[in-house]
Parts: structure tokens; C-alpha cells; sequence
């Protein structure tokens, strides 16, 4: 006679779901209302996705407003209190939300080139940008209209 006991199979944990969302979001950010938005936009899609969030703050490369010395100082402390007060904004983000993953990239030059170059180097999934307010930009085309054309990133823009 045996002694036949039913066999409990051992208890597996279901596997995690693939990771269908973004992992990498690229937002830029010049301190204006609608590149605010689209930061916390970011913000929102990389804490529902888990992903790592790179907020990249282009400060724009010298006009003729810096051939004197009292214009390029003036554009230099524009720049830094606009950086101070993104600064600001990622810390109270950071202190209420903080499971998002983030780094702020902080580079000078063409806001195109650099939000392209940090987006390849870092292998974006996706790029988050503020619609231009300019009226020129309906020409010659903004940020977000370059981005959009260069088609290697899925690029949502914010109104």
C-alpha cells in the first residue's frame, strides 16, 4: 500500500507584463509656459511608464545682444534665473513625486541640435516638447516641427 498524498505544484509568480511604454523620455525646457507643460506632461508619462526622465534645458547660443558687455550679462543672468527657477520646479517635483527617475541636462547651442544629440546619445523612446508661441516658427518651422520631420523618436507636442 502507498501512501498517495496529491503533489502541490509549487506556487509561481506571474511574470511581470512586458514593458510596453516609453523607458527613455527626453523633454526640453526653456522656461516657457508651454515647455513647462510639456514637462510635467513628461513628468506624467515617465512616473505611469516607469521610465527614466532627462529634462534638457538648451540655453541658447549668444546674439548680437552679447557683443556688448552689459548685453551679454543681461542674457547671462536671463539664463541663469531661468535655470534657477527649473531648478526650483525639479526639486518640488522630485519631493512629491519621487519615484520618477530624472536628470537634468543643462547644454548651450541650438535647441534642435542638442535635444536630437541627447536623444540618440541616450537612446530615447520618445520626446516631449512645448508647441512654439512664435509666429515666425510657422515658416521656418520650430523645435518640435525639426524633430517631428527628423522621425528617429515618437515626439508629442504640448500646447
Amino acid at each position: 500500500m502507498t501512501d498517495e498524498r496529491p503533489v502541490r505544484e509549487p506556487v509561481r509568480e506571474p511574470a511581470p507584463p512586458p514593458h510596453d511604454g516609453p523607458r527613455v523620455i527626453v523633454a526640453g525646457v526653456d522656461g516657457s509656459d508651454t515647455s513647462l507643460r510639456a514637462a510635467a506632461y513628461a513628468w506624467g508619462l515617465a512616473r505611469r511608464s516607469d521610465a527614466r526622465l532627462l529634462i534638457v534645458h538648451v540655453v541658447p547660443v549668444a546674439s548680437l545682444s552679447t557683443l556688448t558687455a552689459g548685453g551679454a550679462a543681461a542674457m547671462h543672468e536671463a539664463a541663469e534665473e531661468v535655470l534657477a527657477e527649473l531648478r526650483a520646479d525639479l526639486d518640488r517635483a522630485a519631493r512629491e513625486y519621487s519615484t520618477v527617475r530624472h536628470e537634468l541636462v543643462v547644454e548651450s547651442g541650438d535647441a534642435f541640435t542638442v535635444l536630437a544629440r541627447v536623444a540618440d546619445e541616450r537612446r530615447a523612446d520618445a520626446v516631449v516638447v512645448g508647441a512654439s508661441t512664435q509666429a515666425g516658427h510657422r515658416l521656418v518651422g520650430s523645435v518640435a516641427v525639426r524633430l517631428v520631420r527628423v522621425g528617429r523618436w515618437p515626439v508629442t507636442v504640448v500646447p
